[in-house]
């Protein structure tokens, strides 16, 4: 007998000067290009923070500070699948000039408004991308050490 495991992924909220940091993503088989924070998979004996800052460098080439945590989102696709998704809440420190992850299209620095009308245009890899950006405009963070792990 099988278990069921959902997807553990991280996702982190840069704002820099009125703008979030993002990452245009080609995803396989689509025409069309999505836009999402920079985020990925928790892969194995790593920790969630580890995994949001290697995520950053990988797919912005941005070394990051990362102060909060914005809380777990669940999310289930319209295929079932199911994403625990840990949202963190950062500062852009330094661009490092890494090569990025061939996935990523373009990194960018858009404004609220730049991002609702992605929203609204269907460019974005989930709903969790606007609901993490306005949890964080709104002060939903909570201290780092509520995130236990050994």
């Amino acid at each position: 007998m099988s278990r069921w495991q959902p997807n553990v992924t991280v996702a982190t909220v840069v704002e820099r000067a009125g703008r979030f940091l993002m990452v245009e993503e080609a995803p396989r088989g689509s025409k069309v290009t999505l836009f999402n924070q920079p985020a990925g998979h928790l892969e194995p004996g790593e920790r969630l923070k580890e995994a949001a800052l290697r995520e950053l460098r990988e797919e912005t080439a941005w070394q990051v500070g990362i102060t909060d945590y914005l809380g777990l989102y669940v999310y289930q696709t319209p295929n079932g699948e199911t994403f625990h998704s840990h949202g963190f809440f950062g500062m852009a420190l330094a661009h490092l000039g890494n090569p990025l992850d061939p996935a990523i299209v373009a990194v960018h620095w858009l404004t609220l408004d730049e991002v609702e009308e992605l929203e609204r245009l269907g460019r974005m890899r989930s709903p969790l991308v606007l609901r993490r950006i306005r949890d964080a405009l709104a002060g939903q963070f909570y201290p780092m050490d509520v995130v236990h792990e050994r």
